[in-house]
């Protein structure tokens, strides 16, 4: 009787250590008794700093079209490729490893550090200076060529994927990999992001609503997002409580055949 006790015993641990709950996988969750008043203190990123290899699509319009046709290279390339990754990356402006990107006329261009505002306007100040007149009313638009980013670990398509939209956080960043896998730790998502003076890790905790709060919930250019599998799975033994069952089961019924197999001998 005590054996069939610290059996069932032993296999009721296992089934409730090993399995996944919805705790282990539902997105924000809310810690606090009243999420109005936590949702209110969501922070406005701040404004993007271009980086080193960054790619931008720099745009020059003027009443007189045929005045600034020479620094839209992008305009003149065929419709379909041009905002692809590979047209972008071929008729942008990359940003070198001194921080600057080399401009029709106005020749290089410092522009690391800087937001994309701070570039336009940079960019419009060099152009009224250099080779137009004020009376040619130029307007200066700016764009990150897409924000790439690379998703690897325990999700369901790992690879590097590139997001035409300003903003892009971690969660939607994940869903366009196909989401974590279910045995994926969303309480500590490893965010490894580029800064001028090199790589740093940050941390995450997607299962709490305050993750809204973190410097880290929008993603920026070139992030790479780490997603580690929880401990658990490293028993192999299931996902659900009916999963593991079945495997239990199965190796119960293949010890006890292999035993009796053994006393019939």
């Amino acid at each position: 009787m005590k054996n069939k006790i610290l059996l069932f015993l032993v296999l009721a641990n296992i089934v409730f250590v090993s399995c996944i709950t919805n705790k282990d996988t539902v997105y924000l969750q809310d810690y606090e008794t009243q999420v109005d008043s936590v949702l209110m203190v969501n922070e406005v990123p701040k404004p993007y700093k271009v980086q080193v290899n960054d790619v931008l699509k720099i745009n020059v319009k003027a009443l007189d079209s045929e005045l600034v046709d020479m620094f839209n290279p992008v305009e003149q390339a065929n419709g379909s490729q041009q905002n692809s990754e590979a047209g972008l990356y071929f008729s942008g402006f990359t940003v070198d490893l001194h921080g600057n990107i080399k401009f029709p006329i106005l020749g290089e261009i410092n522009v690391i550090g800087y937001t994309i505002e701070e570039i336009e306007r940079k960019v419009e100040e060099e152009l009224l200076k250099q080779y137009f007149k004020e009376t040619a009313e130029i307007f200066v638009t700016v764009k990150l060529a897409g924000l790439r980013y690379t998703v690897t670990g325990d999700v369901n398509e790992i690879g590097v994927y590139t997001l035409y939209q300003d903003r892009v956080n971690i969660i939607e960043a994940l869903a366009n990999a196909g989401d974590a896998a279910i045995t994926a730790d969303r309480s500590d998502i490893v965010v490894i992001r580029q800064y001028p003076t090199g790589q740093k890790m940050h941390h995450i905790d997607l299962l709490d609503i305050r993750a809204m709060e973190s410097p880290y919930y929008f993603i920026q250019p070139n992030d790479i997002i780490l997603v580690k599998a929880l401990k658990r799975k490293a028993l192999g033994v299931g996902n659900t409580a009916t999963q593991t069952l079945l495997t239990v089961a199965s190796l119960l019924s293949i010890t006890i055949s292999t035993y009796l197999l053994v006393q019939s001998l």
